[in-house]
């Protein structure tokens, strides 16, 4: 089974479940591999819940976790490091002080002037149409500037999944202008796309990004491919992997990858 890189724990903010109930379901599903990417977006203070991960608590209890594992599945240590520009000075300091202790950085756009998609009153204020070219403009800003701080660009049109019509209405060549432009970046600097299939529990047809956007990622010569199931509970780990790995062949792809030490390494879809 395709090995889940993308999911949460207790350590998010978002999440009560207990690192080890992940792991054994990780387990059950028969991955030899998975990757605990917990949250980390400083400066979302404005959010219902915490999102600044304890990083002095989170990465002893991880390797803790490792070891009591390692005869059973391979655990690697990853973060979502939330994306914004005006604290690039802080994202520069936490790569210089820990990151060589991830295995794996998902860098990932939640929020947009200090409001997040996830909630109506982001659509109330801008709109459906204008809200998602909002999200894809700044998205587009933050890999420009920012994407040394991460490996893979996660769930790029996640933003679609709270939409007030969901994708009813959602065509990625309506958003071209931007979009290719961040595909560009990705590609140049040798960082990953992520297909993230939480998009599936939202009642979507598609993963995050859609098809359309993995085909065109790999049209413009883009290799690297993660796939996350951003479950926060259980039930969902490798949620869709199925379907996924189906889409991704059907795109062009040949392999998945996974981050190992900060490393590609690609394994067969």
């Amino acid at each position: 089974m395709i090995y889940d890189c993308h999911l949460h724990t207790c350590f998010s903010g978002d999440s009560d479940t207990p690192v080890r109930q992940q792991v054994q379901r990780a387990i059950t599903l028969g991955m030899e591999e998975m990757c605990i990417t917990d949250h980390h977006d400083y400066d979302s203070c404005f959010c219902e819940d915490n999102f600044e991960l304890d990083i002095p608590a989170y990465l002893p209890a991880l390797r803790q976790i490792q070891e009591e594992y390692k005869g059973s599945i391979r655990i690697n240590i990853g973060i979502e490091l939330g994306l914004q520009n005006h604290i690039a000075e802080y994202l520069r300091q936490f790569s210089e002080n820990y990151g060589s202790s991830f295995d794996y950085v998902i860098g990932s756009s939640h929020f947009v002037d200090r409001t997040d998609p996830y909630y109506p009153e982001y659509w109330e204020s801008h709109g459906e149409k204008e809200g998602l070219e909002k999200f894809f403009q700044v998205s587009l800003e933050r890999v420009q500037k920012l994407y040394w701080a991460f490996d893979s660009y996660g769930h790029l049109d996640y933003v679609v999944r709270y939409a007030p019509h969901g994708e009813q209405y959602y065509s990625y060549k309506e958003y071209i202008q931007w979009i290719d432009p961040l595909l560009k970046v990705l590609i140049q600097h040798g960082k990953a796309l992520e297909c993230n299939t939480g998009a599936f529990k939202y009642g979507m047809s598609q993963p995050n990004p859609c098809t359309d956007i993995l085909k065109r990622y790999h049209e413009l010569g883009g290799e690297l491919i993660t796939v996350g199931s951003d479950a926060h509970t259980p039930e969902y780990i490798g949620s869709g992997f199925d379907r996924c790995r189906e889409m991704l062949l059907a795109c062009g792809f040949r392999y998945y990858t996974v981050f190992r030490g900060r490393k590609a390494c690609m394994i067969p879809l």
